[in-house]
């Protein structure tokens, strides 16, 4: 075999079985790319997207109509009135920033009710000190956990019953929890609730990893606001860096003038050349979740066949692209994320190690040999060393190149 991958027979002959098996989820998968597929390029056609949109910016960015179009063909995908497109977010967590921060004044109620939001929001909100957080600014904060992976209506209808709250956050991926990550189905029978005792309340949804998984986003089924990445799904494995949120335009208004500033909104933003790659990425995205679907069901597999216990497992709905092992030892956790880093395409001579993350409160191993830093559309694998010990494992932009990276840190995993 490849002196450098370095991957015996056996492992060859594990995954051939398994894909065997496999053969009907990866049709659904493929029938849901290309229903997402047809609505994309429904909408590039509606919008008659044209070389001209490529154009870029410098400066204030004003009058900049590729990105003005690229802002519309997302709302309209992701089933908002209107959407915010911009290479100024840094990140998921930047962008979420923002939206809490236009949101939100002194003395409001922000309530989480899927548990703890992502560890990169802990300052963010105040959970952990920080004298720039949303506590600082006198805005309050409470959560009710999930119960058996669901929401707690009980608990949520007696909470709003006796609560004014001003936003309700929801995370739909499992962050660097235990937790199942929610439905679509899930959030529109809570978002029912919600908007019964409280029409006022803005339902707004962290929706990072999740992005065309199904045919709905949040948005088309009452949430007022979402937020996503955009070196997740969205971007296709293209876009080198962003975010977008997408909601209800006169949310869409504040979170512009947070990001930038009261009166000038989304009319600043240069583009400096980024409109193609959202485009492209956007283009390419249906095909990229599905092929990150498709590995992750690989994986779930495979490492049940090993004995190890995963989340979810192989014939469970998919909600994201997100897929945990369990391994229950530190040594097993950063052993399989040193293998994925070493079948990666970039960085494949380093080797990852344990390290105090900025926003996260344990020591993180992160394998991403990526095209962009950080991206997780990209495979890659991380994990926070407390226990059980999980491996948090994500993306892939061609089935192929994963499958090969998996059998790496299979491999790498069992060797002595």
């Amino acid at each position: 075999m490849n002196e450098v991958l370095k991957i015996d027979k056996s492992i060859f002959e594990l995954f051939e079985k398994c894909e065997l098996d496999l053969q009907d989820k990866f049709r659904e998968i493929d029938k849901m790319a290309f229903k997402n597929s047809f609505k994309v390029l429904e909408t590039f056609n509606k919008y008659q997207i044209s070389e001209s949109h490529f154009s870029s910016t410098t400066g204030y960015g004003y009058g900049d109509v590729g990105r003005d179009t690229i802002e519309k063909v997302f709302a309209d995908v992701l089933g908002g009135e209107d959407a915010l497109v911009r290479s100024q977010f840094i990140s998921g967590s930047h962008a979420l920033t923002v939206t809490l921060f236009a949101l939100l004044r002194p003395d409001d109620l922000l309530l989480s009710i899927s548990g703890k939001p992502y560890d990169t929001l802990d300052e963010v909100i105040g959970i952990v000190d920080n004298p720039s957080s949303l506590k600082s600014f006198g805005i309050r904060y409470d959560e009710i956990d999930l119960v058996d992976d669901d929401f707690d209506y009980k608990k949520i209808e007696d909470y709003l019953q006796k609560n004014k709250v001003k936003v309700i956050e929801i995370q739909r991926s499992k962050g660097y929890s235990t937790r199942k990550s929610i439905s679509i189905e899930k959030v529109a029978k809570v978002v029912k609730l919600v908007k019964k005792i409280q029409p006022s309340t803005i339902i707004m949804v962290d929706n990072c990893y999740c992005e065309f998984v199904s045919d709905l986003e949040p948005t088309s089924v009452g949430c007022d606001i979402i937020v996503g990445s955009l070196i997740k799904n969205l971007g296709g494995g293209i876009a080198p860096n962003g975010a977008y949120v997408c909601g209800k335009s006169q949310l869409i208004k504040l979170v512009s003038e947070r990001l930038t500033l009261p009166g000038e909104g989304r009319e600043v933003g240069p583009t400096l050349g980024i409109n193609k790659n959202f485009l492209q990425g956007l283009f390419f995205a249906p095909s990229v979740v599905a092929s990150s679907l498709k590995l992750a069901i690989l994986t779930s597999k495979v490492m049940e066949e090993l004995g190890f216990n995963v989340e979810p497992k192989w014939n469970d709905e998919r909600v994201d692209i997100v897929q945990n092992i369990i391994f229950g030892k530190k040594e097993a956790l950063i052993k399989y994320c040193q293998g994925i880093q070493m079948a990666s395409p970039i960085d494949s001579n380093c080797i990852p190690e344990a390290w105090d993350m900025p926003g996260y409160q344990d020591q993180v191993i992160m394998a991403a040999g990526t095209f962009t830093q950080g991206s997780s559309i990209e495979l890659s694998c991380d994990g926070p060393i407390r226990e059980p010990y999980i491996a948090y494992q994500q993306g892939g932009l061609t089935y192929d190149m994963g499958k090969i990276g998996i059998m790496k840190a299979v491999s790498n995993l069992m060797c002595k």
